[in-house]
């Protein structure tokens, strides 16, 4: 009588993926999965947990378990790669910067500068003319002092003295609103 080979019990699916699962992970980050390397074999074990309650059967397990590891790395990546196309289109659209961050001043500083500018308006009405003016010009225009003092008829030092009042009272009130 032969004897017939004694057939040696296949280790289940999750006894394999708990044993490799260093070794998994190891291929994972040298695959280039890096941070998501764990997210990744999450996911594998999630699949391997359907696919075994599915009733799957598998023939080599452990080739199994990487080739999954392999797929789910390459959905990966392209999903990186479709993210950092859209957030490129999106950027080229919209004008941003940086991608997934607004240029645009969130809503509280907005407000905040408006009032800052809203103060900066009364007070220079305060001073009346011809300082706002030639602050206004010089500051907000660009027009040089000599051409102002040219325009209104008036010496360079006149220009320069209505300006520093304005520069004065401007001072006052940035230390005003810091108090």
């Amino acid at each position: 009588m032969t004897e017939e080979p004694e057939e040696h019990p296949r280790p289940s699916l999750e006894a394999l993926f708990s044993e490799n699962r260093t070794r998994l992970l190891s291929f994972l980050r040298h695959a280039g999965a890096g941070d998501q390397a764990e997210d990744l074999l999450q996911e594998a074990w999630l699949r391997l947990d359907a696919a075994l309650a599915a009733g799957t059967l598998v023939n080599e397990p452990l080739s199994y378990v990487y080739r999954l590891l392999h797929n789910l790395l390459l959905d990966w990546r392209r999903g990186e790669i479709r993210a950092r196309r859209r957030d490129g289109s999106w950027a080229d659209a919209t004008g941003s910067a940086r991608p997934g961050i607004s240029d645009e001043p969130a809503a509280d500083r907005i407000l905040l500068a408006r009032e800052q500018l809203a103060s900066v308006e009364r007070k220079l009405d305060e001073l009346g003319e011809p300082t706002a003016g030639i602050f206004r010009r010089h500051r907000l225009g660009g027009v040089t002092q000599p051409k102002i003092a040219e325009e209104m008829e008036m010496g360079l030092s006149t220009v320069e003295k209505h300006l520093r009042k304005a520069y004065r009272a401007l001072i006052e009130l940035m230390e005003a609103a810091d108090e």
